[in-house]
């Protein structure tokens, strides 16, 4: 999807989280792009699921950059050396939803529920302080994440 009709399709559900929970709506739509490949992943915001047992999520396709060979997932497709790190592409389990008001709450309620991101979560207002202190917390194991959130960050603030 491009990203006009990215915007077009998630901003009515990101506007109707920061009205209910004050997370900045493009906060959202960044991550929502990021985590999705511009809405074409089956998750919007890649929040994996931690026992991949009770029937609500779904094995999926993914890459980690990690610091050694002996880390564990339910299916490892390849490991490769990643300057001092190891990219991994696996499959994982991550959570699935009904609908996309359901994903971006829920998206929402992650950050309340993880005291790892209590200081993103206090400035969750300001759409890049969020970003910048979800990345510092370890979202994503890419060593570039918080880059390639403010440079998309960037380009909201021109567009939406």
């Amino acid at each position: 999807m491009n990203p006009k009709d990215f915007v077009t399709k998630f901003k009515p559900h990101a506007l109707k989280c920061q009205e209910t929970t004050g997370l900045n709506y493009r906060a959202s739509l960044v991550q929502a792009a990021l985590e999705s490949g511009w809405g074409e992943g089956a998750t919007l915001f890649g929040i994996k699921d931690t026992d991949g047992v009770n029937g609500n999520e779904q094995l999926l396709t993914t890459q980690e950059v990690l610091p050694n060979k002996n880390y564990k997932f339910p299916v490892i497709i390849s490991i490769v050396a990643y300057g001092k790190s190891f990219l991994y592409t696996v499959k994982d389990y991550f959570r699935k939803y009904s609908s996309y008001s359901e994903e971006f709450e829920d998206h929402a309620k992650f950050f309340v529920q993880n005291s790892r991101y209590s200081k993103a979560w206090n400035c969750r207002a300001d759409a890049e302080y969020f970003l910048r202190e979800v990345a510092k917390a370890g979202y994503a194991t890419d060593p570039l994440y918080e880059k390639k959130l403010i440079d998309t960050l960037d380009w909201f603030k021109k567009f939406s």
